[in-house]
C-alpha cells in the first residue's frame, strides 16, 4: 500500500499563525510564501539602518523586536524586499544583474581586480599571494585580522591590497565598512586567507569571489533608502497584538 505523504509543517508559532489569518493570507502549512513572510518581513525590517539606530539598546541586549504591519500588502511588500536582502546575503546562488547576466553599468566598476602594471595576472608569478598582513595565526592556531593594505583614494573608495603588484580598485567606504555580526565582510574574508595561513595563493575564483562580495554589499547598501521606508511605512499602522 503507498504510504502516505509526510505532512510538512510550517515552523510558526499560534501567534504568528493567528496574526496571518487575520490577513486573510494562505494556511502557511500548504503555502511556502506564506509561511516565509514573516522571516523575510524581519530580515527587511532588521536590515533598515533606521530600525538598527532606533532600536539599538534591545539589539545590544539582544532582544529585537520586530514591529509587524497591519495591512496585508504592507506584510507582502516587507517581504518582497526580505527576499531581495537574503537573496544578495546568500553567496551560494548568482543573482542576476549583480554576480550574474547583464550586469548594470554603475556596478562594473565596483571591485575591479588589476595588477599595477596592467598585465593580465600569473598566478605563477605570486600576483594572487595574499600578502599584505591581512591575517596571521594567534595564540591555539586562532586567526588574528591585520591592517592589510587598504589604500583610500582621492574619491572617497578605497583599492583593496593583495599585494605590492595587485588589487581590487574601487571599493566604496560604505562597502568596505559594512558589518555582519560586528565584522567588517571583506576585512573578515580576507584575514583568513593571508597565504601564511592558507598555505597558497588565492585562485582566480577566489579573486572573482571578492568582486562578486563587493557587488553584493553596494547592491545592499543601495536599498538603505528602501528598507527604511519600508520600516517606517510598518511603524505607522503596527498590528495591534492585543487583539490576538
Amino acid at each position: 500500500m503507498e504510504q502516505e505523504a509526510e505532512k510538512i509543517t510550517a515552523n510558526l508559532s499560534l501567534t504568528a499563525r493567528a496574526y496571518l489569518a487575520s490577513l486573510n493570507l494562505p494556511n502557511p502549512d500548504t503555502d511556502r510564501e506564506t509561511a516565509e513572510m514573516i522571516w523575510y518581513h524581519a530580515l527587511a525590517v532588521g536590515y533598515s539602518p533606521a530600525y538598527l539606530d532606533e532600536n539599538a539598546d534591545g539589539i545590544r541586549q539582544d532582544w529585537p523586536r520586530i514591529p509587524l504591519p497591519q495591512a496585508k500588502e504592507a506584510l507582502i511588500a516587507s517581504a518582497a524586499l526580505g527576499r531581495r536582502v537574503a537573496g544578495l546575503l546568500d553567496t551560494e546562488t548568482p543573482v542576476p544583474g549583480v554576480t550574474a547576466g547583464k550586469i548594470p553599468e554603475e556596478l562594473k566598476p565596483i571591485a575591479v581586480f588589476q595588477c599595477l602594471d596592467g598585465s593580465p595576472a600569473r598566478p605563477e608569478n605570486g600576483d594572487l599571494d595574499l600578502t599584505a598582513g591581512w591575517g596571521h595565526a594567534g595564540k591555539g592556531g586562532v586567526t588574528m585580522p591585520g591592517k592589510g593594505k587598504p589604500v583610500r583614494r582621492d574619491d572617497g573608495a578605497y583599492d583593496i591590497f593583495l599585494n605590492e603588484e595587485a588589487c581590487w580598485r574601487n571599493v566604496s567606504e560604505a562597502v568596505w565598512e559594512y558589518t555582519i555580526g560586528g565584522y567588517q565582510v571583506i576585512k573578515k574574508w580576507l584575514s583568513y586567507r593571508e597565504k601564511s595561513l592558507l598555505g597558497r595563493g588565492l585562485t582566480p575564483e577566489e579573486v572573482r569571489y571578492v568582486t562578486e562580495m563587493a557587488r553584493r554589499l553596494t547592491a545592499l547598501v543601495a536599498l538603505r533608502p528602501d528598507l527604511d521606508a519600508n520600516y517606517r511605512d510598518v511603524i505607522r499602522a503596527t498590528y495591534p497584538w492585543q487583539q490576538t
